[in-house]
């Protein structure tokens, strides 16, 4: 049964990815390169936002699959990542072009415009920080909270720049994830905070009490 849950989920996200990208190739697929780095970095964001996503959802992630957290939120942040890694490997040899990943600060716009850019950067900085988790106990969540940051320069990127995000459909579908992405995290902190003053009131009681 959960075996037959882990199949319908992985399934309906394949399937919603796949949705996707056969819209993206409804818009333009007249040049190859160049529709494989629109499709690499759709997917990616949307691997990539699940992740993320269900960081939100620890208890419930685990009850469904009954497998580790971890571990189902690395299929997703693996698969994001090297989807989003290969949007500008791509773009870097269709127009032999290293300088797609240099972030361009010769303005805000063409900062923002180009955010992928940093936003691959900023990826890979988190990535680091789950390595060194144990080197760094109370400061790598920081960093790798860091993914948010790397979403938000992603989606305004693609705004910007994406010529999918002239569809309205694609245009509400992935500035929807990001905003439920940052709910999601706004959500999580108020948790964590109400976890927090309750074992701290629970603390002065007892201290109270002594």
């Amino acid at each position: 049964m959960v075996f037959k849950r882990d199949i319908a989920f992985f399934v309906a996200v394949i399937a919603f990815g796949l949705a996707i990208s056969a819209l993206a190739y409804s818009i333009d697929a007249s040049n190859p390169y160049n529709l494989a780095v629109r499709l690499f970095a759709l997917n990616g964001f949307i691997a990539l936002s699940i992740a993320t996503i269900l960081s939100g959802f620890l208890k419930e992630v685990t009850l469904f699959f009954k497998k580790p957290f971890m571990r189902i939120h690395h299929y997703f942040a693996a698969a994001g990542l090297v989807l989003i890694t290969l949007h500008p490997i791509v773009l870097a040899i269709q127009f032999l072009n290293p300088a797609v990943f240099v972030p361009n600060l010769n303005s805000l716009y063409l900062f923002l415009f180009f955010g992928g850019r940093q936003a691959l950067i900023i990826i890979y900085i988190a990535l680091v920080a789950v390595f060194l988790r144990r080197q760094m106990v109370n400061y790598w969540r920081y960093f790798h909270a860091l993914m948010y940051v790397a979403l938000f320069f992603g989606v305004v990127h693609a705004v910007l720049s994406g010529s999918d995000f002239q569809n309205v459909a694609i245009l509400v579908i992935f500035n929807g994830l990001f905003v439920f992405t940052v709910a999601m995290f706004v959500w999580k902190r108020l948790q964590f905070y109400k976890v927090k003053a309750k074992k701290k009131k629970r603390l002065i009681s007892s201290s109270q009490k002594d």
